[in-house]
């Protein structure tokens, strides 16, 4: 499911137009984005956990020439799916 699938599955269950869904998914993902950037958790209870977790700085190789090369720091988004989902595939 992309983006706009699932703007017309929520204009559907929720009876809005495409563009409310529209703007209720953006809306959604800004707010989830925002309180990420900001340190936050996000938690939806019965659907999953959203965090970042920070990543070291580390070592690779080009696995073309064998050089080494440094990999930044950073920070990775993380979902760790909650047991209304879980047991929803299940």
């Amino acid at each position: 499911m992309n983006k706009n699938e699932l703007v017309a599955a929520v204009a559907d269950s929720a009876d809005l137009t495409k563009a409310d869904a529209a703007s209720a998914v953006d809306a959604v993902l800004d707010s989830i984005t925002s309180a990420l950037k900001s340190g936050d958790e996000v938690r939806l209870v019965g659907f999953g956990t959203f965090s970042v977790a920070a990543r070291a700085a580390s070592e690779g190789r080009n696995p073309r020439t064998g050089e080494k090369i440094k990999i930044a720091a950073s920070k990775q988004p993380k979902f760790k799916a909650g047991k209304g989902l879980k047991d929803a595939l299940n």
